[in-house]
């Protein structure tokens, strides 16, 4: 390792100065290879999803607590949740999308945009507005609303290098910790904003009470690190590598296939001494000769075609032997690179499943699924979180939510307690419905799991689940119609597990 000596740098010094160039070329990859491309979607798809939205789980042992109020229990924080639940549907799903300053996405279609830029960019910045314009136009039922802002432009201002107390754009204190934000009011991207793309706008973090304003969420790999890297920048360069592989494969292959045979004829000295002069008399005979040859023989043997050459003529062939034999072997092996440098599974990218079976399959899937978590908990608490939080106080406010009777907290007191929340993003899906099926009963026969728990794997809750059952079975009985087994009788025990059961999972693989 003698010619291998790395030096060490601060985690903004390794990741500021290059920032845009990192992020260049990731873009470049997601925008024009699917392999790339596909990564980034199966995170979203898994991570966030299409309806990623907060379950209120307001701590109402600590408001008991604060506040002295023994109103504050379980079944008040049921009753909160779902009111919660109702308000929030309202503004997040807005059709006319008040929720959005450029009213142009739902608050979960925003949040799959933020989390695109975490996965690309490495940074995802929003900012909070208050904007009751838009209450007294008659349009929207609250102020808030949400503006995700392209990370390109959080950047030092003038483009300076980076101070003591200035990071990639991000203003810090002596602690290190983001008190304000250094924006651009266009992207240097754009050639008719040049004038605004080069001025900045100090923005602060949060107001003096604590309601945030700019919202910035990155995976932090080290300490005192204030800028993010995408979570493909550790494979970039074997993905660029596999894209040339692949095209090379592809031209040789598009090669092969057009130049297939070709026809040797010789020509004597005296033939191409009077291709080189000014007469050219003889050669041009011997073409035509040539020509008049092959269109008046039409020869065959049956249905099948017989070449007969003009005398001196030699027929050759090229062999296609490209794509090269080792061509699956390769993309393979470069893409589990690709998969476990990114938290996926190999076969979430290429959308080959012919590689794997069952058991391997849900195997690999348990270990994705504790990346997919722990990314969707981290985005949830620094990004979802804030935003939500700076719902629920303009909500508190103009909404009407049940109360205990008593003393009761200010918002402003028990921000976090309030505030409390599981986000539920899309569920793992079944592999095998019937056994996963069977296991969640097990699990909440014997006490160790619950509704809320196996709701939540699903990405459903188990609150809706129940009512929606309650409107089929009294739908059924206005009818009177025969009732479902499920409503009627509980499940019965699942069979004991069979001594063949890897014999069936390599016959459903």
């Amino acid at each position: 390792m003698v010619d291998w000596n790395p030096v060490l740098s601060s985690p903004d010094g390794e990741v500021n100065p290059y920032r845009d160039r990192m992020v260049a070329r990731e873009r470049d990859l997601i925008r024009n290879d699917g392999w790339a491309s596909a990564a980034v979607t199966r995170a979203i798809d898994n991570v966030v999803g299409a309806n990623f939205r907060p379950i209120a789980k307001p701590d109402y042992r600590a408001l008991a607590a604060i506040s002295g109020n023994k109103g504050f229990d379980h079944q008040w924080a049921e009753e909160w949740s779902q009111a919660f639940a109702g308000y929030y549907r309202a503004w997040a799903d807005d059709t006319s999308k008040y929720c959005d300053s450029e009213r142009f996405q739902t608050l979960p279609q925003q949040y799959r945009l933020a989390f695109r830029h975490l996965l690309s960019d490495g940074d995802a910045l929003a900012m909070i507005r208050w904007m009751p314009e838009r209450i007294r136009a008659g349009g929207a039922r609250y102020a808030t609303a949400v503006q995700i802002i392209d990370p390109d432009r959080l950047s030092n201002p003038q483009l300076r290098f980076d101070q003591q107390t200035m990071r990639g754009g991000v203003e810090v204190d002596e602690n290190g910790a983001a008190v304000a934000y250094h924006v651009r009011k266009a992207h240097q991207g754009d050639y008719f904003s040049a004038a605004r793309s080069m001025t900045w706008e100090r923005i602060p973090r949060e107001t003096e009470w604590g309601r945030p304003v700019i919202v910035h969420c990155f995976d932090r790999e080290r300490a005192g690190q204030h800028r993010g890297v995408g979570f493909l920048t550790p494979v970039v360069n074997r993905l660029k590598m596999l894209i040339k592989y692949d095209g090379t494969e592809l031209d040789a292959a598009i090669i092969n296939a057009f130049f297939a045979a070709y026809i040797e004829s010789p020509f004597d000295h005296e033939l191409v001494e009077g291709a080189l002069s000014a007469d050219d008399s003889k050669l041009s005979a011997y073409q035509a000769e040539r020509a008049n040859y092959h269109k008046d023989r039409r020869t065959a043997l049956g249905d099948v075609g017989m070449s007969l050459l003009f005398p001196g003529e030699k027929i050759g062939s090229v062999s296609a032997n490209r794509p090269s034999a080792n061509y699956d072997g390769f993309s393979s092996a470069m893409l589990r690179h690709v998969a476990a440098g990114t938290g996926l599974v190999a076969q979430q990218i290429s959308q080959n499943w012919s590689e794997i079976n069952y058991s391997a399959f849900r195997a690999a899937m348990l270990e994705a699924w504790k990346t997919f978590h722990r990314r969707r908990y981290d985005f949830a608490v620094n990004f979802s979180a804030p935003v939500a939080a700076a719902f629920l106080e303009e909500s508190m406010e103009v909404d009407d939510y049940p109360m205990p009777s008593g003393p009761v907290p200010h918002f402003l007191e028990a921000r976090s307690e309030y505030c409390r929340a599981r986000w539920m993003g899309p569920g793992k899906g079944y592999v095998d419905p019937v056994k996963e099926k069977q296991g969640a009963i097990l699990g909440l026969q014997s006490g160790l799991s619950t509704l809320d728990i196996e709701g939540s794997e699903q990405g459903e809750d188990w609150r809706e689940v129940a009512d929606q059952r309650a409107v089929e079975q009294a739908y059924y009985r206005e009818r009177d119609l025969p009732m479902p087994v499920w409503s009627v009788e509980q499940p019965k025990e699942p069979p004991a597990s069979s001594p063949n059961a890897g014999d069936e999972d390599k016959e459903r693989a």
